[in-house]
């Protein structure tokens, strides 16, 4: 199966689940990933958003499997009952894509509200503690099991409006190196077989934000089609290769 430009659909027999699914990088993603072949499983606090992208994803690629479940990633059960709903029905699960987001910040530094932190801690940290359990043992049994974070440059140079926002991506970052390290572990003399990788961005971009701000410049802002593209072609490199990595998709700080 290929796209209408050529594209050879790379992703054919492989199930990849979407957790922040709605969002406009989760709708390009959900498109991306279906065009490539898989079978997309995505998941989001709100449905009716949820049920507009898995759509939109389906009509974009007719006879794409695309589905919505609405799921709670703040509950760790919740989120593993997910991931064994996967397994259950499609026999396996090759990839989660982490996009669920959240910003807060203040001017300055002294100006840090710790309500901030408290939100973005649930959003950016527990969302990804959870998946990253919940999928572990699934993506273990997948020879091409990707776990993918989206993060953002600030987290490693954090300014001083974005304390918390800073901290909890770079505390993301870092349960994600972990889970990376826990796979180059499994792969022993032979290397990981599975890949846990971070996708650097300043910020993201879209069309509804560039015709609602058509004199901004968005100067390294990573659009979302860009953003799926880098996604998807995740699974042509080797888990060796990938493993415990940060993919800049702008320019490092």
């Amino acid at each position: 199966m290929s796209d209408t430009n050529g594209t050879r659909d790379t992703l054919d027999g492989a199930v990849i689940a979407v957790a922040g699914a709605a969002g406009p990088a989760g709708k390009a993603t959900l498109k991306r990933l279906a065009e490539a072949g898989a079978t997309v499983i995505g998941a989001d606090a709100d449905a009716e958003r949820l049920v507009t992208a898995v759509d939109e994803a389906r009509y974009a690629h007719g006879g794409a499997t695309v589905i919505g479940d609405n799921v709670d990633l703040l509950d760790l059960h919740a989120t593993r009952d997910w991931a064994g709903r996967i397994e259950k029905d499609f026999g396996r699960v090759d990839g989660l894509v982490h996009l669920v987001g959240g910003w807060r910040g203040g001017a300055t530094f002294a100006d840090t509200d710790l309500a901030d932190w408290d939100l973005l801690e649930k959003l950016l940290i527990r969302t990804v503690q959870h998946t990253s359990l919940a999928f572990y043992e699934g993506l273990s049994r997948s020879d091409r099991g990707r776990y993918l974070l989206i993060s953002a440059a600030g987290a490693s140079k954090p300014t001083a409006g974005n304390a918390a926002y800073a901290a909890s991506k770079a505390a993301a970052e870092a349960w994600t190196l972990a889970l990376g390290d826990s796979f180059r572990k499994a792969g022993g003399e032979t290397g990981p077989q599975q890949a846990a990788a971070i996708l650097v961005v300043k910020a993201l971009v879209h069309d509804a934000m560039r015709a609602e701000r058509p004199n901004a410049k968005f100067a390294g802002f990573t659009d979302v089609t860009e953003l799926a593209e880098a996604i998807s072609g995740v699974w042509e490199r080797p888990a060796a290769e990938l493993n415990g990595t940060r993919l800049w998709l702008t320019e490092k700080p």
